[in-house]
């Protein structure tokens, strides 16, 4: 019976048995975790929106005002472009054939009407010629050929009898009248005009007449049948056709030739609305360019023209475009934004895992991506190479926010999409990276506010040569590329300035310090650190101790020493509201810890790390500062009062055994190598200040005690140290501490303290 539950036990073992999961199957489990899901569609939407941002769907295009093309550029799809000159030649036809307005007064011609009548009455009111006004009779007396005698007494008694006759018989007032009112009634409709004035820039032929102060239709009438001797002709015709008597023909006309009035006054308003109203309704046509037509020349400058010409076959041609091009292209586009996010997400996790875990910082480094390419895409259409402003920013924002090694990864990428988003080539390609590669290169630290000035022109210098380099290469003209070069240079100079104006927001975005912003915080004078030496002064010598240890390791394994350094300042703030219950703040004699269990004195000991990360966070410090507040103990034992506790349970038969937890600090343990070093560091400082004779060789056993009791209580096991850096911090403080504790010279008359 034995046997068979051994086999039975040996079988269930074996069908319970299985090999870890694969690549695939591990990648599978991954994505059926809602986390990863999320992530995915935050970056699938990225991809999407630049897709939309950089209109994936049409080609970009292949024409820019700084590329000398290199053979002749052949229209490749019929397009018309409209005929400036023959426009502006059309309209300025149509504004010469406008018809201009006029207005007509017609009451100086009712006047002079009324004046013929009035003085016609007076004459033939007179029944002799003696009792004519002479001045008056005058008026009506035609003028006489050259070499006619003026007429006697007699001649002008019998002519002035004829005219009276004609006027005085039966009815003949009351017909001269209708027929006066008659001839002058066209006159009073179309009006007179002496000769168009000078301001007159419109049709010449014609002219709208329209009654003074009226908004009716004009009536549209010839120039020559207003003009002023025209008319006068026509009344001397009118006159001899309508009136009876050849006299009284003659002598009206005498008297109103001179005194005919200008009617006609140029409406310039209405006349400049009409020409404004033609020209704008005025056509040319255009001109045609068919398939292989030639629009520039090759090894020539692209000149406005050219572009212009350019744009408008790109237009044509994205225009003429199908549903099938447009979805083949967007997939294809699409598929190289979807690569760039695969490769560059992978490469970003093995590099800094944290970026992609934490979801803000994952959100905000997409953002800043949509950003930076839409801010290339607007400053391209500014000015030629304009858009390495945006690269070398967002560059030198991944450098400070996530190091060198994932800002080259992230601006090869974007150079990628924004060259080919602009209609670049490689040679494009390979001067924006360039110049971008040469800023990060340059930006291991921010140290000074100088230093993004000097990266800026790092990049400047880089992109100079390489822009000369390609061109070269390329066989583009020494010249322009000369000035191309030049240009970029400057652009990346401006890229530097902004820099410096927007290092405060990228700290305060990303939720990172560069060494200017630490040597800032870490001034002495900051309230905190103050408060510290005013209230703790022994725990502020220990922290200045501390930070020149720490300081010194960190360099040793290649470590942010700043960083270390402002974070050993005010790693121990939290002591300052019970001073009294740590031993650097104590007098002899008078230690509170005497009266209190070894519980309670571990409690108040433990809280000090709560203590000042709540201080932190109130007076506002960076969370990397908050962080070795917090790390700095990580779940160390507190080693005297635990042994205290159990020495005093060891004595009572009846007592519990002790827990160890409630002896050990909260943590978490150091998350990164410089609060491994910090806590070394601590840890070191403290226990060295109770060597008797510190020499050389009890420090060394010291730090190596130490170092060994941190590595085999798990301490350094998610900061990333390793044995090797251990060794080396380990040394590091084994000579700032000799150097420390260095012997002096003893005098004669000096007696050991």
């Amino acid at each position: 019976m034995s046997t068979g539950n051994q086999k039975r036990n040996r079988g269930r073992r074996v069908t319970t048995f299985e090999l870890p999961p694969g690549r695939w199957a591990t990648l599978l489990g991954q994505l059926r975790r809602g986390g990863v899901v999320l992530r995915l569609l935050m970056c699938t939407a990225t991809a999407l929106a630049l897709w939309a941002m950089t209109q994936g769907w049409n080609p970009p295009r292949e024409f820019r005002p700084d590329r000398i093309p290199v053979r002749d550029v052949i229209a490749r799809t019929y397009f018309e472009q409209p005929d400036d000159e023959a426009l502006q030649e059309a309209r300025r036809d149509a504004r010469r054939l406008a018809i201009a307005v006029y207005d007509q007064d017609a009451a100086p011609l009712q006047q002079l009407e009324a004046e013929l009548l009035n003085d016609i009455n007076q004459l033939i009111a007179a029944e002799e010629f003696s009792e004519v006004d002479l001045a008056m009779w005058e008026a009506f007396s035609p003028p006489l050929a050259e070499g006619t005698p003026q007429p006697t007494v007699e001649e002008q008694a019998e002519q002035f009898d004829r005219f009276r006759t004609a006027l005085t018989a039966e009815g003949a007032s009351e017909r001269f009248k209708l027929t006066l009112d008659e001839i002058f009634a066209p006159l009073v409709n179309q009006g007179i005009i002496d000769q168009l004035p000078e301001d007159h820039d419109a049709n010449t032929e014609q002219i709208d007449v329209r009654p003074l102060g009226s908004t009716e239709f004009p009536l549209t009438v010839a120039v020559g049948d207003v003009l002023l001797d025209n008319v006068a002709n026509g009344l001397q015709r009118t006159f001899a056709q309508k009136l009876s008597s050849l006299e009284v023909a003659d002598r009206v006309f005498a008297w109103i030739k001179p005194r005919l009035p200008v009617t006609l006054r140029l409406n310039m308003g209405d006349t400049r609305a009409r020409q404004q109203e033609a020209a704008d309704a005025a056509e040319a046509e255009p001109k045609r360019f068919e398939v292989g037509d030639k629009l520039a020349d090759a090894r020539g400058r692209l000149e406005d023209p050219e572009l212009e010409m350019l744009e408008l076959e790109y237009q044509q041609e994205i225009a003429n475009r199908t549903l099938e091009q447009r979805v083949r292209r967007s997939l294809a586009v699409l598929g190289m934004y979807v690569a760039l996010f695969t490769v560059c997400g992978f490469f970003v996790y093995k590099l800094d895992p944290e970026i992609v875990r934490q979801l803000p910082r994952l959100a905000t480094v997409l953002v800043t991506i949509l950003a930076t390419v839409g801010s290339m895409l607007v400053a391209h259409g500014y000015h030629t190479q304009a858009e390495v402003i945006p690269l070398l920013l967002f560059g030198m924002t991944m450098a400070i926010a996530a190091g060198q090694e994932i800002a080259l990864l992230l601006s090869a990428a974007l150079t990628l999409v924004g060259v080919v988003s602009v209609g670049g080539d490689l040679s494009d390609a390979i001067v924006m990276l360039a110049a971008t590669t040469g800023a990060i290169l340059v930006l291991d630290s921010v140290r000074t506010r100088s230093k993004l000035l000097i990266v800026g022109f790092v990049a400047a210098l880089v992109a100079f040569f390489t822009m000369i380099g390609v061109n070269t290469v390329m066989g583009q003209p020494i010249a322009p590329t000369f000035r191309l070069a030049l240009m970029l240079s400057l652009w990346s100079v401006i890229a530097g300035s902004l820099m410096t104006c927007v290092l405060p927001l990228v700290e305060r975005v990303f939720n990172v310090q560069t060494d200017l912003s630490l040597l800032e915080l870490g001034d002495p004078s900051h309230p905190l650190l103050q408060e510290l030496i005013r209230r703790a002064p022994g725990t502020y010598n220990h922290s200045i101790t501390v930070a020149s240890l720490a300081e010194a390791a960190t360099e040793a394994i290649g470590g942010r020493s700043l960083l270390v350094r402002v974070g050993a300042y005010f790693h121990d703030i939290g002591k300052m509201l019970k001073p009294g219950y740590f031993i650097e703040n104590q007098g002899q004699g008078n230690n509170r810890h005497d009266t209190l269990a070894p519980a309670m004195s571990t409690l108040v000991i433990i809280a000090h790390v709560k203590d000042g990360a709540d201080l932190a966070r109130q007076n506002k410090l960076p969370e990397c500062i908050i962080d070795f507040i917090q790390q700095h103990h990580g779940t160390t034992l507190v080693e005297y009062f635990y042994r205290q506790e159990t020495a005093r349970r060891g004595a009572d038969p009846d007592a519990s055994e002790v827990d160890e937890s409630s002896f050990r600090y909260p943590g978490p343990k150091p998350q990164s190598k410089e609060a491994g070093v910090l806590m070394l560091s601590d840890a070191v400082e403290s226990a060295s200040r109770v060597l008797v004779e510190p020499t050389p060789s009890r420090i060394e056993n010291l730090v190596d005690e130490i170092s060994k009791k941190r590595l085999a209580d798990g301490q350094f096991d998610e900061c990333g140290l390793t044995l090797e850096e251990v060794s080396k911090i380990g040394d590091s403080l084994v000579k700032s501490l000799t150097a420390v504790y260095h012997g002096r010279v003893k005098y004669p008359d000096q007696e050991t303290a």
